[in-house]
């Protein structure tokens, strides 16, 4: 098969960014988010995300992964209990039409937020008025609010709790990246999970083996 010059030259580049990219991210602020929301998982606190076009679709990804994948091959491990605000298109419609696009996130959290809980808000630019005032709602009810976002952040960087910025403006390297931290989330939750039950499992098997010495 034959391909342009144009086109291989693009490819490298664009990947080069992203690899760049990767080795520019804050990786303490990502083991942060990993650990709230290990905690999260581990308190029975509930997790929602929120975000628009390209985001909204990593929102609906990170739900899933949360919710399902985390469960690996043990389905009588505890249930995440997480929900992506994307996923519901009639309610966001209705708020879109009866109030405004700004309360598509705003006005459901209300009615699911309790305090401690956790809202992650994913926006490239940091600055869509959705994200703003339903990141200023789960403030004001007293959850945890994690942004992951991208070129510097936007003022929704000063408004989270714990922002996670991807430093570029290109909103693929961005949401790219995104994407990520929604699966190396996930894994680190399976992974410590396994491990957890794994000691637990042993520590059974020695205090049957030896009661009363464990």
């Amino acid at each position: 098969m034959h391909f342009s010059p144009e086109a291989h030259a693009f490819a490298v580049r664009y990947l080069d960014e992203l690899r760049t990219c990767l080795d520019e991210l804050p990786m303490d602020r990502i083991a942060q988010v990993a650990d709230r929301i290990l905690e999260a998982y581990r308190k029975g606190q509930l997790v929602v995300l929120m975000g628009n076009g390209g985001s909204a679709a990593t929102a609906s990804h990170m739900a899933c992964d949360l919710s399902k994948t985390i469960l690996g091959n043990t389905p009588g491990r505890t249930r995440f209990r997480v929900m992506s605000l994307t996923d519901n298109v009639p309610g966001l419609t209705a708020w879109a039409n009866d109030v405004g696009y700004e309360a598509v996130f705003a006005e459901p959290l209300q009615a699911w937020l309790q305090p401690e809980d956790v809202v992650i808000a994913i926006s490239g630019s940091g600055n869509s008025p959705n994200i703003l005032e339903g990141i200023r709602v789960a403030r004001s009810l007293g959850a945890y609010t994690i942004g992951l976002l991208g070129f510097e952040g936007g003022e929704a960087r000063l408004l989270v709790d714990l922002p996670v910025v991807v430093p570029r403006s290109n909103y693929g390297i961005v949401e790219d990246l995104h994407m990520v931290f929604g699966h190396l989330i996930t894994a680190y939750l399976r992974e410590t999970l396994q491990q957890q039950e794994t000691l637990q499992a042993s520590h059974g098997e020695l205090e049957s083996a030896y009661p009363g010495r464990w």
